[in-house]
């Protein structure tokens, strides 16, 4: 591909950059050069993160954490601002924060529903209406909100996850088409079947058949690769050989 953007000097953010996909998407963006800024809600993830980015590689962009709750509309926005304060900016935003809680609509608790949707819906939103104005001072951005197959595929046991999602979907479209204008390019990855912890399920060779972290964070740097000109606005990945 030709004309491929640099990625050094840029700072991106990492939502749920602690563990899974963040974590692998934040280790692929810094090994591009970028500088880059997780987040989550455990401080002692966030630390052993960072130490497993920066042992990783000598080189790479900066790396540091941020101990937030984005599904709070006052700590998203703080988390903005760190990155402006101490990395000089902010030029990409991957919402990729998430939580599962999986059971039949008639058993699932008022804070299951509730934490699910402040985290998979209002925190994506939260940092998407704090970070425009960075993004169009600074004239530019990327947005990457990672959704999943869930949200248009959706089955029992998943109300509050597949609504969040579907919903994460269709704010992903409006808000592109809102900002396209203002030279920041909004994307929605989504994902099926993804080998890691994520709802309290580790990975192992049973899920040998499901997509890797790394496929995901691959496909979110491929698209920020995209020249310009070009809007990739909504990339499915499924796994190759799914389970029979």
């Amino acid at each position: 591909m030709t004309n491929v953007p640099a990625f050094e000097g840029r700072t991106a953010i990492v939502t749920g950059g602690s563990r899974g996909i963040g974590l692998a998407t934040a280790a692929a963006l810094r090994s591009t050069g970028a500088n880059v800024l997780i987040c989550g809600r455990s401080a002692d993830a966030l630390a052993e993160a960072v130490d497993r980015l920066r042992a990783d590689s000598a080189s790479g962009g900066l790396v540091t954490s941020a101990k937030v709750d984005v599904g709070e509309p006052n700590q998203a926005e703080r988390l903005i601002r760190t990155a402006v304060d101490e990395m000089g900016g902010l030029d990409i935003l991957i919402n990729n924060a998430g939580v599962g809680r999986f059971a039949p609509l008639a058993e699932l608790s008022d804070e299951d529903w509730r934490e699910t949707l402040d985290t998979n819906l209002s925190g994506a939103f939260y940092c998407c209406r704090a970070a425009i104005p960075v993004m169009r001072s600074r004239g530019h951005g990327w947005i990457i909100n990672v959704s999943s197959l869930a949200g248009q595929h959706p089955f029992a046991g998943g109300a509050a996850y597949c609504a969040s999602k579907a919903a994460l979907n269709a704010l992903t479209e409006s808000l592109m088409q809102e900002v396209r204008q203002d030279h920041i390019r909004v994307s929605c990855v989504v994902p099926g079947s993804v080998d890691t912890r994520f709802g309290g399920r580790g990975p192992g060779d049973e899920s040998s058949w499901k997509l890797a972290a790394t496929d995901v964070a691959q496909t979110i740097v491929d698209l920020l690769r995209h020249p310009p000109r070009s809007l990739p606005s909504r990339v499915e990945l499924r796994p190759s050989m799914p389970r029979k």
